[in-house]
């Protein structure tokens, strides 16, 4: 009897404790993540300040929702990309900076080069990676790597693409997002930009000669008064449902076409814009800021509702600087004030970017950090949130987590340079457009154009408009700067272009320097 007592004893004792050992095991439950990513948006499209003061154009364009994520997360003022959209994208999925990743213009022809590019009087420009990035070895012209939305898949997480893809050329695999690792995709293919914004235009489907820009799989909305933002937002949220419903954490990359030409009116805002004497392209322009920052709106709305906030980080950015030197109202060029430039230039209008992140309990809110990142951070930055430790890629990352900044605010690596090269033709001329190469080290840049091998050197923090060039007062510094420009390039096989007229590559900026 004694015995079954004291057996009984040790059983409920070995029981409690497997419930407390139970107990005290806690599975963290993996956070939501949205990339909120808008085509050629400048740092001056919206009424949120990412300067030290306000601008005419804050007070011109409307975008509450941005406004209520910077209180609700962290602003970066010094956020970069690159000058056009597909190194931007490619450098954003895979990690790897432009100069390493080869595909340093937009693409869209298969194996094509630029017409631009093939008919440029000067300069033979090299045989960069035309068709994208490619999930799979193989692909002739093109970079093989490991896409960020493959490694959160087979993380665990729901993967859904909405919106602009433009990540490979027609007829590669990188043209499907499918192929990349997203479960769903919506509306994205190889082109940049919608043949129509508008649901009563069919999203440019039906247009003879215009298949390459139609925006495909949006059928049920054909025919309806509804602007391509808005469809794309229903259809998000609709595929973030059933990942809800399925218990799953879900990365929703919400990819706006806008606010990329064409320029289209969105009815439900353009009105006010008209009648306050806007030129009537720049009425357009300013209503589809609106008609995403509403896009914005809806996502924070849909979270806020569904109890979702609170385990989900949401990073807003653009692709590149906001469009100036044509298409626009107004003085080209002049857009993006203070900065100089815009899209397709070097200069600041054309690379800085207006970025915010959301990450509840780990953020401060409304708080401001001057830390320079660039687009290829956000792929390990996204890992690290994801809990994707040492991840398994084919490629180099060239990126760094910048979730040091956003937990407390420490530098993610003291005396950082950043880096910019772009051997290729955009076609339009304008300040800071054409072949070049760049670095941000510290307060200065230095820019190094291919054609005649000229440079160009600012302190940023003094000479925001980058309206004085040092290059003849502070010497030293542009060999420095220079020498660190050239060791990159070489460490990461650049392509340079050549002279047409002599056949002999340009060189590289420490050669040039005395």
């Amino acid at each position: 009897m004694k015995n079954k007592f004291i057996l009984s004893a040790i059983g409920f004792l070995f029981f409690f404790a497997c419930k407390q050992e139970k107990k005290e095991v806690v599975v963290e439950k993996k956070p939501n993540i949205i990339l909120f990513f808008v085509d050629d948006m400048g740092w001056q499209d919206t009424s949120v300040p990412f300067w030290n003061k306000r601008t005419p154009f804050n007070d011109l364009y409307k975008t509450p929702n941005m406004e209520r994520l910077a209180k609700e997360g962290m602003k970066f003022t010094q956020a970069y990309a690159t000058a056009v959209c597909s190194p931007t994208r490619v450098s954003l999925m895979t990690g790897m900076n432009a100069a390493r990743h080869r595909v340093t213009n937009w693409t869209l022809k298969k194996d094509a080069l630029q017409p631009m590019e093939t008919n440029h009087k000067e300069l033979q420009f090299p045989e960069w990676n035309v068709n994208g990035l490619s999930p799979v070895k193989g692909i002739d012209k093109a970079v093989y790597a490991t896409p960020l939305p493959q490694l959160l898949q087979e993380a665990g997480y729901y993967t859904i693409h909405s919106g602009k893809a433009h990540f490979g050329a027609i007829g590669t695999p990188g043209a499907n997002p499918i192929n990349l690792g997203f479960d769903v995709n919506i509306a994205g293919h190889a082109a940049g930009a919608p043949e129509s914004y508008l649901g009563t235009e069919n999203f440019g489907n039906g247009k003879n000669g215009k298949e390459v820009w139609a925006v495909p799989g949006l059928e049920k909305y054909h025919g309806k008064d509804i602007f391509l933002t808005e469809a794309l937002t229903q259809e998000a949220l609709l595929s973030v449902d059933n990942a809800v419903k399925a218990e799953q954490p879900f990365f929703l990359y919400m990819a706006h076409y806008a606010i990329h030409t064409p320029l289209y009116g969105d009815d439900r805002y353009v009105q006010k814009y008209l009648d306050i004497g806007l030129d009537p392209k720049e009425a357009k322009y300013a209503s589809m800021i609106e008609g995403m920052d509403k896009s914005l709106g809806d996502i924070m709305n849909y979270l806020d509702d569904n109890k979702l906030s609170d385990n989900t980080i949401l990073l807003f950015m653009s692709d590149n600087g906001g469009l100036s030197v044509h298409g626009r109202g107004g003085k080209p060029n002049t857009h993006n004030k203070p900065l100089n430039s815009g899209k397709g230039s070097v200069y600041e209008g054309g690379i800085r970017e207006p970025m915010l992140v959301k990450w509840p309990e780990k953020v401060q809110p409304n708080s401001v950090t001057d830390e320079k990142v660039i687009i290829e951070d956000f792929y390990p930055t996204i890992l690290e949130i994801a809990g994707v430790e040492s991840p398994k890629t084919v490629q180099t990352v060239d990126g760094i987590s910048f979730v040091s900044v956003l937990n407390n605010k420490k530098a993610i690596v003291k005396n950082r340079p950043l880096f910019w090269h772009y051997p290729n033709e955009w076609g339009p001329s304008g300040p800071g457009i054409g072949a070049s190469s760049a670095v941000r080290f510290g307060d200065y840049k230095l820019v190094y154009y291919h054609l005649d091998s000229r440079m160009e050197l600012f302190n940023i923090k003094e000479d925001i408009g980058e309206v004085t060039n040092l290059v003849e007062s502070n010497t030293d510094k542009v060999k420095e700067l220079a020498k660190i420009l050239s060791d990159h390039l070489r460490k990461v096989d650049a392509q340079m272009p050549s002279l047409k007229k002599t056949g002999i590559k340009v060189a590289l900026p420490d050669a040039i320097v005395p």
